[in-house]
């Protein structure tokens, strides 16, 4: 007998995970501070789409944060080329994906996509639904610290374990392998965990983690937020965030799948392009004084590493 699956209880989370997301971040910025900009759009297909933008915030220069319930009679083909099985299927899709430009360079931009889709056969046509899991979070700093990069990656880890021990380590690298730019030979960010496509064991327990997601983001992206955004800057600091906006940009733009699906299945341009940051640069040939703090990015934090096991034998070296 087949495992019952409604994809209702997932649209219910999604919507109270945007809630509490952007009433976190309205909480940050204080009484008389900047709030989101919400609104609703429905599809004539019946599906609805509900941004939440803030801009211009003391601490937060821009975030978004975008549920949406898509259906569509047809499959973009970002949604079948690595499952071209699936052409020609109807299909609806649940998500609320968030981004967060901080205000202050030290505080660093961090992403967080959860989503559901379900797969029905054509009219006509025999098979069952198929439906399927994914998402993750990453962060993406322009200043690194390894306090803040191991309490995101044991975040991540703790999640991951609500569907398996060994879910973190494959997660965790296909972030890493995802969130790469392949023109320019770097990671985006710090990483963190990615998946898509998820079934395994079975509709309630995929449903189980990704609802441990979604509450280890906003349980682990708002300590750091607000303990970085204290710290004082100046004109060289917010120069080199504007520059590596630029790398963040670059990425939505040339890889990202949930852009190209968005735009492929119709989707509101301007709540899809929510997610670049308000400002950026690009200097050309930039390369950061050697030894500066600007270097340590790329040379020690964008590189493949196990944080964790790195943060255990420092433990371990501590205490002998």
């Amino acid at each position: 007998m087949s495992e019952p699956v409604d994809i209702g209880p997932v649209h219910d989370y999604l919507l109270d995970l945007q809630d509490r997301l952007c009433g976190a971040l309205e909480t940050l910025e204080g009484a008389g501070g900047q709030r989101f900009r919400r609104e609703s759009f429905e599809s004539p297909e019946g599906g609805v789409s509900q941004p939440r933008v803030m801009a211009d915030g003391e601490h937060v220069e821009k975030a978004a944060a975008h549920f949406s319930h898509t259906r569509g009679r047809k499959l973009p083909p970002a949604a079948t080329e690595r499952r071209p099985e699936l052409v020609g299927r109807s299909y609806e899709a649940v998500s609320m994906s968030s981004i967060v430009h901080p205000r202050n360079p030290y505080a660093p931009t961090s992403h967080c996509n959860v989503r559901a889709f379900l797969a029905n056969p054509a009219e006509g046509e025999p098979g069952e639904p198929v439906w399927w899991f994914g998402g993750g979070f990453d962060l993406t700093p322009i200043y690194g610290y390894r306090e803040d990069t191991v309490a995101w990656h044991r975040a991540a880890h703790d999640a991951c374990r609500v569907h398996s021990v060994a879910a973190y380590p494959r997660f965790k690298q296909a972030c890493d392998d995802y969130f790469f730019l392949r023109h320019r030979g770097e990671a985006r960010g710090v990483g963190g965990i990615f998946f898509d496509d998820l079934t395994e064991g079975g509709f309630a327990r995929c449903f189980a983690f990704l609802r441990a997601v979604g509450d280890a983001f906003v349980d682990a992206y708002l300590p750091i937020l607000r303990r970085r955004s204290r710290q004082t800057y100046g004109e060289r600091e917010r120069a080199f965030q504007l520059y590596r906006r630029g790398r963040y940009a670059e990425f939505n733009l040339v890889w990202d799948r949930g852009t190209r699906f968005g735009l492929e299945s119709g989707g509101r341009v301007e709540s899809i392009l929510a997610s670049l940051p308000p400002l950026a640069s690009w200097i050309y040939d930039y390369q950061p004084e050697r030894g500066s703090v600007e270097s340590r990015l790329v040379e020690d934090f964008l590189k493949p590493r196990d944080w964790l096991a790195e943060a255990e034998e420092t433990g371990k070296t501590e205490t002998e």
